[in-house]
């Protein structure tokens, strides 16, 4: 158990809807302040490695440019990770690999995105820029985000109605909650930006948002936004009596790229079936909440109680910054469960949708 990996600190910035609240600030200037800030709760260890996860910045191993900016030192390295949504997520995987493999002391891992600031893209030749990468090559399906949670919500029968519903709490969640254990200011910035107070009646005289007659709206799918989160893994031996969460399990998983929304059930699905605990012996599940549909597809499959799930709100109320939003669902979990007092054993689960047709899910436990 001395290599076990456990996440001993976890902060994130405010988020920021793109082009507002951070329409100036590069990735790493986001990212900078949440790791020194999760390095300076772990003052008894020098840092080994930083690894973020980030899908659209400026390149250049964000990471180490991050770590640098952070005043970690010369000789601190990084990596940078691109799993599209599931970045940080899956990059808190990776640090608990290295660390459980006992080649780490303590890695710093999480994600960053800045839609504002990242940058456009064009092929050689091409007088326009492209939209984004192909998640998918030529001969299968490769549709965009919207209209692949439309399809899972008729795929799996997910009204209108149900979707708006599950929005609206989530906003009301996240405006009752309080954050400001886990946030670092950035910018002056203490706050989320998006939060507020929605009306059903509202939601529902939006339009559908991707396909004509459908269900999926602007008001329950989650804003494009900027933010970053961080945690520091450190293997069991070095924890030094500080309370987290064992990092039990983690999967990756492909499913079928034109309903990328459904990745998580096989990578949650995985995660339970390979350490033996049922849903109903999960505490608290979050899940980055892309769509509405997609959130409400995956926990009818799983037969997750909602009471459980995203419990002060989610990405649909905070935003969605694709490279963090992974750490963001973890530095959660570590709020719901070690912030709060949790009982050792306690078990949260973490688990994210990704373009192209994937998932990634990993479960915890309060130690």
């Amino acid at each position: 158990m001395s290599e076990q990996p456990v996440v001993v600190a976890a902060r994130r910035t405010p988020i920021g809807t793109a082009g507002h609240a951070y329409k100036s600030l590069p990735a790493d200037r986001l990212a900078a302040p949440v790791i020194a800030a999760v390095a300076g709760e772990v003052p008894h260890l020098a840092v080994d490695d930083v690894v973020l996860g980030n899908c659209m910045g400026p390149g250049g191993n964000l990471a180490r440019v991050s770590a640098l900016a952070a005043g970690l030192g010369h000789d601190v390295p990084g990596l940078t990770v691109d799993r599209q949504c599931g970045s940080g997520l899956a990059a808190i995987l990776l640090a608990g690999q290295a660390v459980r493999a006992g080649d780490a002391g303590l890695v710093i891992a999480g994600g960053v995105e800045s839609a504002s600031t990242a940058p456009l893209r064009t092929m050689r030749g091409a007088a326009e820029p492209y939209r984004r990468a192909p998640f998918a090559p030529p001969g299968h399906p490769d549709p965009d985000m919207g209209p692949a949670a439309e399809a899972l919500a008729a795929a799996h029968g997910i009204s209108r109605e149900r979707q708006d519903d599950y929005a609206f709490r989530s906003h009301a969640r996240a405006v009752a909650a309080r954050f400001d254990d886990e946030l670092v200011e950035i910018d002056g910035r203490r706050a989320d930006q998006r939060p507020r107070v929605l009306r059903r009646e509202t939601l529902a005289r939006l339009p559908a948002a991707f396909v004509p007659g459908g269900t999926v709206s602007a008001g329950n799918s989650s804003p494009i936004s900027d933010g970053a989160a961080a945690v520091a893994v450190v293997p069991e031996r070095l924890r030094a009596g500080l309370p987290g969460l064992r990092l039990v399990a983690g999967a990756v998983t492909g499913c079928d790229p034109a309903l990328p929304g459904w990745g998580p059930v096989p990578a949650v699905r995985r995660v339970l079936g390979r350490t033996g605990v049922r849903m109903a012996d999960v505490a608290a599940v979050e899940i980055v909440e892309a769509f509405a549909a997609q959130v409400l597809a995956v926990t009818d499959a799983l037969e997750a109680d909602l009471d459980r799930v995203c419990a002060d709100g989610g990405a649909l109320a905070l935003g969605h910054p694709w490279g963090a939003t992974g750490a963001v669902v973890v530095t959660r979990l570590f709020s719901r469960l070690v912030r709060s007092g949790a009982p050792s054993g306690t078990l949260g689960l973490a688990t994210a949708a990704v373009g192209g047709g994937m998932g990634v899910a990993a479960l915890f436990e309060v130690v």
